[in-house]
């Protein structure tokens, strides 16, 4: 062989190397993370979804919420028996339109069945049935309905959002965002553009996970569990309590311009008292706060089983919208230790706040899935709960427990109570002024029982006359009361 044919040879030899390693990359090594690729990227598994029952989506008590129907050409399509129930967590999936969100995108793999395009046409040929697992859920229709129809009666405008959470395992129990939508819509492309166009209400946007808003004086629980597990402060600690304490050189109010003399933490988080809690967040400093803001998920997207893309991650935000630590210059610790300063955080995260609490200090990573079934009934995947982070010691979850119950006893939650129930709970109003005729972002998070929590809440309303004490701590009250029953009468 001479030296031009050998050289020709090599380079063939070579290509044909790179074009073997290439192939098998994509079709063994990185076959799955392309499946998973968001349907504008690889609609393959969307467009297999014309010809294959896609499993069944079911609430925790058996109903369905989604499946799949075949028309006369034999393709099938998605169906949405509960409406707009369930639009925000389940989202919609589309093969005619390759178009998918929530549940159904994160699922999509398990829902469609991973069978590859031999698999498929040899199943069809033979007469095999074919379709992915069916996907058991931990949502629960009637809490989950209760919650959009308060919200809505609150905030018939600006709606706004509820996360219930089962705090042993982080299993999602409702999850509502009002405004919704109806998935079943979803199909008509020109419902899809004016849904997705209308810039008033924003009805695809899942406010539970996105558009954060200032928590308010929830964040006080963070502030104090900080103050508390780091050995700073505790519980008994007395801190001035009067009005207009500067903060970062500028005077701070109190609601109603009170003033308090040296009150304990348990008492200040009862009254809600910004000027305690804003010197507590000073003097815990930027870098514990933001150490603690970590462990309850702050600064980072949501680990739950939902697109990440679809998601927020709270936190500060600067004027430009970049994500700020809190130990950044351009932050005011004792300001966002209240829940100010451009802290802006999804329901979701606040309910996790209350979660870890209950959860003597453990942080669970949320999860919407509980299983996945074949068509035979056996169960080929558990969505087992799983730690997502130890955020305080046993003791320090007991101590602002306490504090929490107190708040519902004697302080600004007392609407919150339960006959027969211990409430934990916590109170949030924000971007308020006087505190009538302003309208406010109001919240309440809460857990229950207090001894042995089995349901932890977030709820939370926009542009509302009032306090969180007033108007959202009635609603979570009423969906505290329906889980617990839930729990009772599965």
């Amino acid at each position: 062989m001479n030296q031009p044919i050998a050289r020709v040879f090599i380079v063939t030899m070579l290509m044909f190397g790179v074009l073997v390693g290439a192939t098998s990359w994509w079709t063994v090594v990185d076959a799955q993370s392309l499946n998973h690729e968001h349907a504008t990227q690889n609609n393959r598994t969307l467009l297999r979804g014309l010809k294959i029952r896609r499993g069944a989506i079911r609430a925790a008590d058996g109903s369905v919420i989604a499946r799949s129907v075949k028309n006369s050409e034999g393709n099938y399509s998605r169906r949405y028996p509960q409406g707009d129930l369930f639009g925000h967590p389940i989202g919609y999936s589309y093969a005619s339109l390759g178009q998918q969100s929530g549940v159904e995108a994160f699922y999509d793999q398990d829902l469609a069945g991973s069978v590859s395009d031999t698999e498929s046409l040899l199943g069809e040929l033979t007469g095999r049935q074919q379709g992915g697992d069916n996907l058991q859920t931990t949502l629960v229709p009637n809490a989950q309905r209760q919650a959009e129809q308060l919200i809505a009666a609150a905030s018939p405008v600006n709606g706004g959002a509820a996360v219930a959470l089962d705090p042993k395992t982080g299993a999602v129990k409702v999850m509502a965002s009002v405004p919704g939508y109806d998935p079943n819509a979803i199909r008509q492309k020109n419902v899809f553009s004016r849904l997705s166009t209308d810039a008033r209400n924003k009805p695809l946007v899942n406010r539970a996970l996105q558009f954060g808003y200032a928590p308010g004086s929830t964040m006080k629980v963070v502030t104090l569990t900080a103050a508390l597990d780091s050995g700073k402060f505790s519980i008994n600690t007395p801190v001035d309590g009067k009005n207009n304490v500067k903060i970062s050189g500028v005077p701070l109010r109190n609601d109603f311009d009170e003033s308090f003399g040296a009150i304990d933490l348990t008492t200040a988080l009862a009254k809600s008292v910004n000027t305690v809690f804003a010197q507590v967040a000073e003097k815990v400093g930027k870098k514990t706060m933001r150490e603690y803001m970590e462990r309850f998920g702050f600064d980072k997207k949501p680990q739950l089983d939902y697109p990440r893309g679809a998601m927020s991650a709270p936190g500060v935000y600067g004027s430009r919208g970049q994500l700020l630590r809190p130990t950044s210059d351009k932050v005011d610790i004792g300001r966002l230790g209240i829940g100010q300063d451009q802290l802006q955080v999804p329901a979701l995260q606040m309910a996790q706040v209350a979660a870890a609490v209950a959860n003597k200090g453990v942080l669970m990573k949320p999860h919407i899935g509980e299983r996945l079934v074949d068509r035979d009934g056996r169960t080929t995947r558990r969505i087992d709960p799983e730690v997502q982070s130890k955020v305080m010691s046993e003791k320090t979850a007991a101590e602002v427990t306490q504090a929490m119950v107190a708040v519902v006893q004697r302080g600004t939650g007392t609407q919150a109570q339960i006959p027969g129930v211990q409430v934990a709970g916590k109170t949030g109003t924000a971007e308020t002024a006087t505190g009538t005729g302003t309208k406010n972002k109001l919240w309440f998070i809460a857990f229950a029982p207090a001894s042995d929590p089995r349901v932890a809440v977030a709820v939370t309303v926009n542009d509302v006359v009032g306090f969180g004490g007033d108007v959202v701590a009635p609603i979570a009250k009423q969906l505290i009361q329906t889980l617990l029953n839930e729990k009772k009468n599965p």
